[in-house]
């Protein structure tokens, strides 16, 4: 999953330009984007809650039993234009930044009909992931958690089979760090403004097993959460500490999420065509397979220091990831600055070719050829253009 967080295109622009968003991302890599099916001004749109051109979500102001055809239709075009561009929709129905509001006015009754209500309408719609939550804060609330729970008892209950994950509080947490949610969620939603190779872990690593995807973290080009913005380096270490850590995939954001003037351009930018590049250089690969070496049997030094749990901050973290697939055949360690490691290479199941990859460019660059048998050391090659010096070792084996 290579993902955005486009969450007020249903809100804040037309069709066309949706159609113009989803072309331009599917070229950039992306398949997965996160949208609110509602939308009000804690996400960048209308106090109203209606689109940008006056179309509200309800016939009735605030009853979620009322939900108006013309707006739904919006939603079922967008939809349809995603899957015609390959882009699943990380769909969250009422996203709890903003509707726990319209959650509680409503009460856990009509809110599960509403879940019904979507499952009717949608499950028959290939490219939709359930998303609920969004910085939701109160889940341990049991009142306020039973309103969220009820829409996705209703979209069971109405027959939707969709996958479904939630986003609980910020600064960190899994889906699972709610006992209500464990059980419902198929994918554990990672959340992390800290290093995001901690949280990913612990996902990885949380039993029983459900996949983990990294949902929300530094935006490109804005300066929310703790532990920095997201400049570039930022961004390519949350990016590449999340493939090494066991995760199926992640969301990216730009901070043109609100679509806001300038977007079309904006959202062109350079960590786009990065993530561009991490994506090409993972799917090369047999990521599916990579397991996260979590004992330093691989990388046995130099590996920097684990910042285990809210305490670091990811622009000035040193930490050295390092994944390898079962079979000794590959391994991929990422340097997230200068660094001198040192390598098992008798983890390999064979003869070692080692190549430097630079995820500001792409490019491949020799390390050298080795037989797997013993330790050796190798040393991260010069900085970047721009003074930056994260850096991918890759070992493979013949």
């Amino acid at each position: 999953m290579v993902g955005d967080a486009p969450q007020a295109l249903i809100g804040n622009i037309s069709l066309s330009d949706a159609d113009s968003y989803f072309a331009d991302r599917q070229a950039h890599g992306i398949n997965a984007a996160w949208i609110n099916l509602l939308c009000g001004t804690y996400t960048g749109c209308n106090a109203s809650n209606s689109t940008f051109d006056g179309i509200a979500p309800f016939t009735t102001p605030d009853d979620i039993s009322t939900p108006n055809p013309v707006y739904f239709q919006k939603v079922d075009d967008v939809l349809q234009l995603a899957a015609e561009h390959g882009i699943t929709a990380f769909l969250d129905p009422a996203e709890t930044g903003g509707f726990m509001y319209l959650l509680g006015v409503n009460g856990p009754a009509q809110d599960k009909a509403y879940g019904e209500y979507l499952a009717n309408r949608y499950k028959n719609f290939p490219n939709i992931v359930w998303m609920m939550g969004n910085d939701f804060e109160s889940w341990q609330t049991p009142a306020d958690d039973a309103l969220v729970t009820a829409i996705a008892d209703g979209l069971r209950a109405g027959g939707d089979h969709h996958l479904m994950t939630i986003e609980l509080n910020y600064n960190e947490s899994l889906s699972t760090d709610d006992p209500n949610w464990a059980s419902r969620v198929d994918i554990n939603g990672a959340y992390s403004y800290y290093p995001t190779y901690d949280e990913v872990l612990k996902g990885y690593d949380n039993g029983p097993t459900k996949p983990v995807v990294f949902l929300e973290g530094h935006y490109d080009g804005e300066c929310v959460g703790p532990g920095g913005c997201g400049s570039l380096i930022v961004l390519r270490r949350q990016e590449y500490w999340v493939m090494t850590s066991g995760a199926a995939g992640q969301l990216y954001g730009s901070q043109y999420w609100p679509f806001q003037s300038g977007w079309q351009t904006g959202i062109d930018s350079i960590g786009a065509d990065q993530l561009q590049i991490m994506a090409d250089f993972f799917g090369k690969l047999p990521w599916y397979q990579l397991v996260p070496n979590q004992d330093h049997s691989l990388v046995t030094a130099g590996y920097g220091t684990y910042d285990a749990g809210e305490t670091g901050a990811t622009e000035s973290d040193d930490y050295v990831t390092a994944a390898e697939t079962p079979d000794g055949t590959t391994a991929v360690i990422y340097l997230a600055d200068t660094h001198t490691i040192t390598v098992d290479l008798a983890k390999m199941s064979g003869a070692v070719t080692a190549r430097w990859f630079d995820p500001t460019t792409g490019d491949y660059s020799a390390a050298g050829s080795f037989p797997n048998t013993g330790s050796v050391q190798f040393t991260s090659p010069a900085d970047h253009s721009d003074g930056t010096d994260d850096w991918v070792l890759l070992l493979q084996a013949s």
